[in-house]
Formats: C-alpha cells, structure tokens, sequence
C-alpha cells in the first residue's frame, strides 16, 4: 500500500498556520503519510478570492475580541509561545523566497521565520531581521539575500501560490489530503484531527486515543447562546446537550438582533466567496457525520426563527423545559426538524406538530408567543447575549474567576467545555470580552 501524502499550505502572516507548523510533522509521522510542505503568498491567494488583506479590519469588535483569544488558545494547546506583532499583518513575501532559495526540506527553516514572526515579534521580511533568522538556522544569509529578488524566485512564488489557488486554497493552514478520495481539503489549525483520521485510515494506521473531558468533574456555570437559524448552533446544542447537559444554562436568541447589533450581515454565508461557501458546506458535513448527529442543507434558507424561540420561551415558563434533559427534547426536535428533515420551522403547525409529540401543548404555545411577556423574555434573553459580547451562534460563555469565557462554534464546545470543567489554561479573556 502507497503511504496518504498530505500537502501542507501555509504563509508565515497566519498565527493558525504557525501553530500548524509546530504540529504538522508529528501528525504526518504517527499517520504514515508522506507531507508536502508547500509556502504560498496569502495576500495573493486573498485577492484571488476578493477577501479583505487584513480581516481584522473588518471584523466586529466583539469577534475581533474573541478570534485573538481564539489564536492563543490554539497556541496553548500545541504548547507554544504566540504573540501579536506590532503592525499585523506584516510583510512575508521577501521570507517566503528566501524560503524557496534555500529550498527543500522548507520545514525546519520556515519555523525560524514563524518564531520570529509569533513568538518575537519580528518584522521577518526586514534585512536585518531576514539576515539574524537565517543565520540561526544555520545558513550563510548573503548567497540567499542575493537571489530573492530574482526574476526566477519571484515567478516560483508567484507560480506556487496559482497553484494553491487551483487546489481551492482560500485561508492558511490549509491541508490536501491525498488518498485516491475526493474532497481531500481542510482548512484550519482545528481540523487537523480530522486530517489525521482520515491519513491512519488510508495508511492503515490505528486510530488514535481521544483524549476527552473527565464528564464528571465540577463544572462551572455555562451559558449556550442559541437560535434554531444557525447549522453550527445545532451541531453545537447536539454535542453539548451530551457533554454539559443539565450543567448549562439554555439560552435561546434571535441570532438576526445579535447581527445587527454587531454590525454583521444578516446571513453572512453569502457573503463567502463561493470556494469558500463549498468548503462550509463540506465542513458542515464532516462535523455532524463526526458526531453522528443527522444533516442535510434545508430547502429553506435562511429560516424565521422568532415563532420557535418564543414557543420555547414559552414553554420554559410554564415547565422550565431548559433546565432538564427531557424538557429540551422540544429544542433538539426543533432543530432537527429543520436541519435534518427539511422542515419549515417558521409554520406555526410545523411547531405545534412538534411541541406536541414533546408532551406539551403546541396549540397553547403558539398562542402564548404572542403575549407581550414571552416577546419581552426574547428581548430580555437576546440582549443578554449581546452584553456577553456574543457574535454569533452557539456561544458558550463560561464563569471562571478571572470573569466569563466566550467561546463561539459548534467545534469550540471542547474548550469551552475543559474551562467549564477548571481547566484554566485556556481561560485568556479575563472577562473583558464584553
């Protein structure tokens, strides 16, 4: 059997990548697979796909807040240092060719330059500094400097990062596993376990051990910010209702006053470039078949969701449904109506239907979202998800000491969940998320 090859994309201006970069040849080594490491310039894979040069930009302040404490979670699981540079994003592309002058192996050089990029806060395409990395890796900087303003290098850049663009790269660290199977692409740091799986399976390599969450240990207070809108908020809800469970506290939200709130579009999936928009596509597939939970895209989209949440706000009031596992079989029934069997959720039928095969009285319900009380407890719950810094669905806000941990994404339950359960080392916010 041919040993899975996976190739590796990456540019040193992408803390995800770097992070990536400390981990992808231990991965690649207990996957039996062959990696290809492969440097790309991102700004020119980032005009390709009409996406802005610095995202950070044109983020919200709150998930602005919330991708930086992101960044150094993912460093503190890989067990390394992560700093932000003064002026980021910074310059790569004259360490991107002094990469391809020294050529191959590009990992252990590309990691001298990651360092100083992350760890140091180098500005990695200035001379001096291009000249202090190279010589602690090991090279004479002068021959190298020479050349990286070649013709010659410059097209091989130039050339390397087309080619990633064909491949559908659109975002670093980007993996291609190829194994004769289709869709091979992941994007993200937080994908790699998945590219490992599918690397031992085509190798024929053991799975490897989860390391889980004890589910016994004390947990703190949770809070899982949801509305029925949103794919991730229901794989999210799905896997969290079997690792937290009665632990949390259930809060629907109408995720469209969150959107507004925080200046964000209504259904920002359109606004993804369409590589982009097919991967979340892909991306949504492989998580729920990972947790097995059942999925398919509606006919319908996006859905009005406002009927639903008051019918469980509603149904919260008069049986506190949230508080217990049986209770909020209403939610994961909503939930799968919609994104499992394709059903209009916004149909006060439809909920009645539902509501019903709960044990509760759906034709009540539905009469009750509309009393003032239920709509101002949807206000009430919305707006308490705003003053948490909430951006999007699911959140999960932790109490811890040092104050509340926002968590945002069905595949962050697991860190939400390690400082719920008093693992402190990914508690970065402090509270000051809000």
């Amino acid at each position: 059997m041919n040993a899975p090859r996976v190739r590796f994309y990456f540019d040193f201006s992408c803390p995800y990548a770097y992070v990536a970069s400390t981990l992808v040849e231990a991965m690649a080594e207990r996957a039996g697979a062959e990696l290809d490491v492969r440097p790309i310039l991102l700004g020119g894979v980032f005009r390709a796909r009409s996406t802005p040069q610095n995202l950070s930009e044109v983020l919200p302040p709150a998930k602005a807040r919330h991708n930086f404490a992101d960044m150094q979670r993912q460093a503190a699981l890989a067990g390394v240092p992560l700093r932000m540079p003064s002026g980021h994003p910074l310059r790569t592309v004259e360490a991107l060719r002094a990469l391809l002058v020294v050529g191959e192996p590009y990992l252990k050089l590309a990691r001298h330059f990651f360092h100083a990029y992350w760890a140091e806060g180098e500005a990695i395409s200035e001379e001096a500094v291009l000249r202090r990395v190279l010589a602690a890796a090991g090279h004479e900087p002068d021959p190298i400097l020479a050349k990286i303003a070649t013709p010659e290098v410059k097209a091989e850049l130039r050339a390397r990062t087309d080619e990633a663009i064909e491949a559908g790269v659109f975002g670093v660290p980007t993996f291609v596993v190829e194994d004769g199977k289709p869709n091979g692409l992941y994007w993200g740091v937080d994908r790699m376990a998945m590219v490992e799986a599918r690397l031992r399976e085509a190798s024929g390599v053991g799975a490897p051990e989860e390391a889980q969450v004890d589910p016994q240990a004390p947990a703190r207070g949770v809070d899982i910010f949801f509305d029925y809108s949103s794919p991730f908020a229901y794989l999210g809800c799905h896997l969290a209702e079997v690792r937290l469970g009665d632990a949390a506290r259930w809060r629907p939200m109408l995720l469209g006053a969150v959107f507004k709130s925080v200046g964000t579009v209504n259904v920002p999936l359109f606004t993804f470039h369409e590589t982009k928009r097919r991967h979340a596509s892909l991306d949504l597939q492989r998580q729920a078949a990972a947790m097995g939970a059942p999925y398919q895209f509606p006919t319908r989209f996006p859905m009005n969701t406002v009927l639903a949440l008051r019918m469980t706000l509603a149904a919260d009031r008069d049986a506190q449904i949230l508080d217990h596992a049986e209770g909020r079989r209403f939610v994961h029934a909503i939930f799968r109506a919609y994104w499992a069997e394709d059903r209009d959720i916004s149909d006060p039928e439809v909920l009645a239907g539902i509501a019903d095969d709960c044990g509760l009285d759906g034709a009540a319900l539905v009469a009750a979202a509309t009393h003032q009380p239920i709509k101002d407890a949807l206000r009430e719950s919305t707006g308490a998800a705003i003053d948490a810094g909430v951006f999007g669905a699911p959140s999960f806000v932790v109490d811890t000491p040092a104050g509340p941990e926002l968590f945002w994404g069905a595949d962050r339950l697991e860190l939400a969940e390690r400082v719920a359960r008093g693992d402190d080392s990914l508690a970065v916010m402090g509270g000051g998320q809000g």
